[in-house]
C-alpha cells in the first residue's frame, strides 16, 4: 500500500496536470491502486469521498472549496447529477462557501437534460439551504431552461413571482429578452408592449433582440403598421437595426402579401447601410411565389447570386413549388438541373413536388423520365417519394405498375401507409376491377391502415360509382358500427351513388342525416349539385328549388353548376331565356340581401358568361357592395405590385 504522501504526490500531480478535465463522477466505493502509467486515463478510479474527510493526513495537499468547485463543473458537465447532489451535501456539512457560478453551471445542465422544474427547485434552495443569495444572471439561466423547455406559462409565473412580486432581483436586459419572448410566444403583445414600456423606469435600454422579438410578434398578430413604427423608434433611441431586425420585418410583409412595403424596407435596408443576407431573399422568394409572381422570383434568385449570396435547398425549393403550382413543372425540372449545377442536392421535398406536378400536368413520361435520373443518382426515395410515383401511377390508370413500385418499395424496408393503399385503390376503382381494390382494401386493413375515414371515403365512392351501392351501403353501415365519423366527402359519394342507382329518396334521407343528425358536418355546394341534379332529373323541380332556398340560408353559395343544372330545366321546361335571367336576377339579389357580396360577384360573372345582361338595378347592387373605398384601394395597390415590386 503507497504512504500517504505518495498519495497526495499523486492526487497533486493529477490536480495541477490535467485540472480534474479526467474527473468523470463521484463515488462511494473503495479506492483502487493509481496506475502506474500516466498514459492511460481512459478508465480512470472514481474519486472517493475519504478524500474530503482526510486532508490533514495527505502530506502537504489540503482539499479546498476549490476543490468543490471543480467536481461540480465537471459533474454537471457530463449531467451526473446523483454525484452532484453529493457534492452539495458535503459541502453543505462541512460549511463550505458556495458561489453563484456553481449553480449556474447546474441550471444549465438541467437545461441540457430539460430538467426545467429541478432548475426552479434548486432556485429556491440557493439561499434559503445553501447561503447563496441569487442575482440576476442566476434568474435569467433559470427561466432560460423553463423557456427552452417550452413551459412558457411557468415562465412567465416565475418572473413574476421573484422580480414583480417578491422584487428579491433587478431585471437587466436579458430578463426582458426573455420574459417578452415568453409574452409573444403567448400571445399577450399588448401586455409585452407594456413591459417593453416599463424598461426605462427600470434603467434597461433596450437592444437589438429587444426590438426584434416585439417587432416578431407583432407581425405574427398581423399588427405591421406597429411593428413598422418600433423600426423606426428604435433608429431615432440610437439602437441600430441589423439583418435580422429588417428580415422579421420583411417576413411579417411578405405574409401578408404586401410585397410593395416589403421592398421599401428593402430599400431601407441598403441605406441604412445593412446588407440583404440569404435569408432575407429567402424571403421575399417565398413572399413572390405566394402571391404567383413566379417569374419575379426567379429573377430575384439571379439578383441573389449577383449579390454573392449563395442560395440554397430552400431557396430552389420554394421557387420549384411555385412553378408547380402555376403548372410549370418542367420549368421546375429546369430548375433543378439548375440546383445541381450549384452543387446542392436535391431533397425528398423537391422530388415529390415535382413528380406529382408532372403527373398531374399530364406528363407522365417525364415523371418517370425524372423518377430513374433519381434513382441513378444514387438517391434513396422516402415513402413520401414513393407515394409520389404511386398516386401518379394511378392516376394514369396504371395500378398495376403502381403495385410493382409496391414491392420494390417493401424491398428498400419502406412500408405502404394509408395514402399509398388509397391510391390504389382509387387506381383499380377507376380501371372497373373493384375486386382488386377490395383485395388492397383487406390488405391495408390487415395492416391496421384501412379503418379510416380517408379509405372508407375511397372504397365507398369507388363502388358507388362501379354501380355496388349495395356493397356501399355495407361498408357504410360499418362505418358507423366501429364508431367512425364520415366526413362531408364520404357522405357526398354515398349520396350520389343512391342518386344515380335510382335511389332518390334515400339520398335524401341520407341528407336529412347528415344536417339534422348531430354529426356536425354540413354539406357543401358539391353535396346540393348532385341532389338538384337527381331532383331536377326525375321532374322535382319544386322540391329543388326549395332545396335551393335552404341551401343559401345555411350559408351555401351556388356555383357555376348550380346555375347550369337550374338553366338547363327552366329551358326544357319554359323554353324562355328571359326565365333563365330572371332567375339568375332573383339569386343576386337574394345573396346580396344575406351580404353575402363574392356569392352574388360570382353570379352575375355566370350571367355574364352566358350572354345575360343584368339589369341596371342588380349592376348596381354588386358594384356598390364590391367597390367601397378599403377595396378599391386594395386594388389600386395590387396594381401597384404587379408593375413595380421587386
Amino acid at each position: 500500500m503507497p504512504s500517504s504522501v505518495s498519495i497526495a504526490t499523486l492526487i497533486r500531480k493529477r490536480l495541477s496536470s490535467k485540472g480534474f478535465s479526467q474527473i468523470r463522477y463521484f463515488s462511494v466505493i473503495s479506492p483502487r491502486k493509481a496506475p502506474e502509467n500516466e498514459q492511460e486515463p481512459v478508465n480512470e478510479p472514481p474519486i472517493h469521498e475519504d478524500i474530503f474527510k482526510s486532508g490533514q493526513k495527505l502530506g502537504s495537499f489540503r482539499v479546498g472549496d476549490s476543490t468543490f468547485y471543480t467536481l461540480i463543473e465537471n459533474f454537471a458537465k457530463t449531467g451526473d447529477f446523483i454525484s452532484l447532489e453529493k457534492v452539495f451535501t458535503q459541502m453543505k456539512r462541512e460549511r463550505r462557501v458556495f458561489i453563484e457560478r456553481n449553480f449556474i453551471l447546474v441550471f444549465k445542465a438541467y437545461g441540457k437534460a430539460k430538467q426545467a422544474i429541478k432548475a426552479l427547485d434548486l432556485f429556491d434552495k440557493m439561499w434559503v439551504e445553501y447561503q447563496c443569495r441569487p442575482s440576476v444572471r442566476s434568474f435569467n439561466s433559470v427561466i432560460n431552461v423553463v423557456i427552452q423547455e417550452g413551459l412558457f406559462s411557468r415562465a412567465l409565473q416565475f418572473y413574476s413571482s421573484v422580480i414583480i412580486q417578491e422584487k428579491r432581483i433587478s431585471p437587466n436586459v436579458l430578463t426582458y429578452n426573455l420574459i417578452l419572448k415568453v409574452l409573444c410566444k403567448l400571445d399577450l403583445i399588448d401586455r409585452a408592449i407594456e413591459t417593453f414600456r416599463e424598461m426605462p423606469f427600470k434603467n434597461c435600454t433596450p437592444d437589438v433582440f429587444t426590438y426584434c422579438t416585439l417587432m416578431d410578434g407583432l407581425c405574427k398578430e398581423d399588427r405591421i403598421n406597429e411593428a413598422v413604427c418600433l423600426l423606426d423608434e428604435m433608429q431615432v433611441e440610437g439602437c441600430f437595426p441589423s439583418a435580422v431586425t429588417f428580415n422579421v420585418l420583411i417576413n411579417g410583409l411578405c405574409k401578408k402579401g404586401d410585397l410593395s412595403r416589403a421592398s421599401k424596407v428593402v430599400d431601407n435596408m441598403f441605406l441604412k447601410g445593412c446588407v440583404p443576407n440569404e435569408v432575407t431573399y429567402n424571403t421575399l422568394i417565398h413572399g413572390l411565389c405566394l402571391k404567383g409572381k413566379i417569374d419575379k422570383a426567379v429573377s430575384l434568385l439571379d439578383r441573389m447570386v449577383h449579390a454573392k449570396c449563395v442560395p440554397n435547398d430552400i431557396t430552389y425549393s420554394t421557387i420549384i413549388n411555385g412553378l408547380v403550382k402555376q403548372k410549370r413543372s418542367v420549368d421546375g425540372a429546369t430548375m433543378l438541373i439548375s440546383l445541381e449545377e450549384r452543387g446542392l442536392h436535391a431533397n425528398h421535398y423537391i422530388y415529390s413536388t415535382l413528380i406529382s406536378g408532372l403527373f398531374k400536368e399530364g406528363k407522365p413520361e417525364k415523371a418517370l423520365n425524372l423518377w430513374k435520373k433519381m434513382i441513378n443518382k444514387g438517391f434513396k426515395p422516402n415513402t413520401v417519394v414513393y407515394s409520389t410515383l404511386i398516386d401518379g401511377l394511378c392516376r394514369e390508370t396504371k395500378p398495376d405498375e403502381a403495385m410493382d413500385v409496391v414491392i420494390e418499395m417493401k424491398k428498400m424496408n419502406c412500408n405502404p401507409n394509408a395514402f399509398i393503399y388509397s391510391s390504389l385503390m382509387k387506381g383499380f376503382f377507376k380501371r372497373g376491377n373493384t375486386d382488386k381494390a377490395l383485395e388492397i382494401w383487406r390488405d391495408a386493413e390487415s395492416q391496421s391502415y384501412g379503418q379510416n375515414e380517408v379509405c372508407y371515403s375511397v372504397i365507398i365512392h369507388g363502388l358507388c360509382n362501379n354501380g355496388k351501392v349495395k356493397e356501399a351501403i355495407t361498408f357504410w353501415e360499418n362505418i358507423l358500427s366501429k364508431g367512425y365519423k364520415p366526413d362531408v366527402v364520404t357522405y357526398t359519394s354515398m349520396i350520389h351513388g343512391l342518386c344515380n342507382n335510382t335511389c332518390l329518396e334515400e339520398g335524401l334521407k341520407l341528407f336529412n342525416e347528415m344536417i339534422c343528425g348531430g354529426s356536425g358536418i354540413q354539406p357543401d355546394v358539391v353535396t346540393y349539385n348532385i341532389l338538384f341534379n337527381g331532383l331536377c332529373k326525375n321532374g322535382f323541380v319544386s322540391r329543388a328549388i326549395d332545396l335551393l332556398n335552404c341551401m343559401i340560408d345555411r350559408g351555401c353559395d351556388p356555383d357555376l353548376v348550380t346555375c347550369n343544372i337550374f338553366l338547363k330545366i327552366l329551358k326544357e321546361e319554359m323554353d324562355s331565356v328571359e326565365n333563365g335571367s330572371e332567375f339568375l336576377e332573383e339569386l343576386v339579389v337574394r345573396l346580396h340581401k344575406g351580404q353575402r357580396v363574392v356569392g352574388a360577384a360570382r353570379i352575375i360573372e355566370v350571367m355574364v358568361g352566358k350572354y345575360f345582361m343584368p339589369k341596371e338595378s342588380t349592376w348596381e347592387i354588386v358594384v356598390r357592395g364590391i367597390c367601397k373605398p378599403k377595396r378599391i384601394r386594395a386594388g389600386i395597390d395590387r396594381c401597384w405590385n404587379d408593375l413595380y415590386v421587386l
